[in-house]
């Protein structure tokens, strides 16, 4: 275990100004201090430690993680493998917020949240009661339902935060017709309208965001990607991204810690057998996650060789 007085630091792996860093390592510097000929200092700075695990949500999303895991003196290489664009539908749902009246509107995750609270306001932001899937998602609203809690209500989470849980326990009212609107991403599964619809709610979904691949990866921060032991995703697009991108390395056979059930399934389907994810999706689950396969693989390292 590394000295817990460690001070951690960022230094960015970065593409040329005023392109966005496309990766960056959190961890202790390595460096020392030299005398040169005419007696100045002269900073003489090592390659940095491998990471022990890759941070991949898109960009400004991955410092609670790396916070966490610092506490514990996991160092972390930043590497967003996802960035969020508008869906077909986004210009769509003022009008459609603006037009008619829903029972419920169903929002799965903090990017869709953030996605309808832009459109909600565009249409003057009109009643609406909420039911969302974690606490994540929920802490999106908490500022807007404190200022006008009379126009927005957050009033439904399910026992558990997953999308099956939502559409097989969301409450529904005495109304003969039970009208949902559901903002979602372009890729996310049918899973919740089907089983509301199963249930005999009316739902109108809304294709409002998708996610595309990151591409600007520069290969010196690929290179410490791929040997960092545990690699930390949050969905299974960024998981997609993932493989695609290390899709010409031979044997790469490290860890996959999936921040919930959904991605950690989905890792098993796509043929990992590493796979690290909590019962109950969120932040704390996750950093369990990710502590437990850095713990085999330190493990498996120091074992004896037979």
């Amino acid at each position: 275990m590394r000295d817990a007085a460690a001070m951690a630091f960022s230094s960015s792996l970065a593409l040329p100004s005023p392109s966005p860093p496309s990766g960056t390592f959190r961890g202790r510097p390595a460096g020392r201090i030299r005398t040169g000929a005419a007696g100045r200092f002269q900073a003489c700075f090592l390659p940095p430690p491998p990471p022990d695990v890759v941070a991949t949500r898109e960009r400004g999303k991955n410092a609670k993680l790396i916070a966490a895991l610092e506490k514990h003196n996991i160092q972390s290489l930043e590497l967003p493998l996802i960035e969020h664009v508008d869906g077909p539908d986004t210009d769509r749902l003022p009008d459609v917020l603006r037009n008619d009246k829903f029972d419920w509107i169903i929002i799965t995750s903090p990017e869709a949240a953030a996605v309808f609270l832009k459109g909600w306001k565009a249409a003057g932001s009109p009643k609406v009661r909420v039911a969302v899937v974690g606490a994540g998602t929920a802490r999106v609203f908490d500022e807007v339902s404190q200022l006008d809690h009379q126009s927005l209500e957050v009033a439904f989470s399910p026992s558990k935060a997953m999308g099956k849980s939502l559409a097989s326990e969301l409450p529904r009212g005495s109304e003969s017709t039970c009208k949902v609107l559901y903002p979602a991403s372009a890729k996310a599964s049918h899973e919740i309208q089907e089983g509301l619809s199963d249930r005999g709610f009316y739902v109108t979904r809304l294709n409002t965001y998708t996610t595309v691949p990151v591409e600007d990866v520069k290969p010196l921060t690929l290179k410490l990607a791929i040997s960092a032991p545990v690699v930390a995703v949050a969905s299974p697009s960024a998981l997609k991204a993932w493989l695609k991108l290390i899709s010409k390395v031979n044997n790469w056979d490290n860890s996959i810690a999936c921040i919930g059930e959904t991605t950690g399934s989905a890792a098993k389907k796509l043929g990992l057998k590493s796979v690290y994810y909590p019962t109950t999706p969120g932040l704390e689950g996750w950093v369990e996650s990710i502590l437990e396969a850095v713990r085999v693989h330190r493990q498996l390292k120091e074992a004896p060789k037979r």
